[in-house]
């Protein structure tokens, strides 16, 4: 979980990410920022994301979730 919150504060171009925290609320917020979470998804945790899925997750709680999910699937 700590790796996965480094991660997204990483793609979002902040210090640190909360997991309450809303996706569109980010300053970084755009396509280009959907795509890095597709790849993060794909390279780190071997799950194929769309940009629909990213959009229903909202928080990062819920992005965290949906990777999960895919991954016992």
């Amino acid at each position: 979980m700590e790796n996965f919150l480094e991660q997204m504060a990483e793609i979002m171009e902040v210090d640190t990410v909360n997991l309450s925290d809303e996706l569109t609320s980010f300053e970084a917020w755009d396509s280009l920022t959907t795509l890095s979470i597709i790849a993060l998804a794909d390279d780190e945790f071997q799950v194929s994301l769309t940009n629909a899925e990213i959009a229903e997750a909202k928080t990062i709680e819920g992005l965290h979730q949906l990777i999960l999910s895919k991954q016992n699937a």
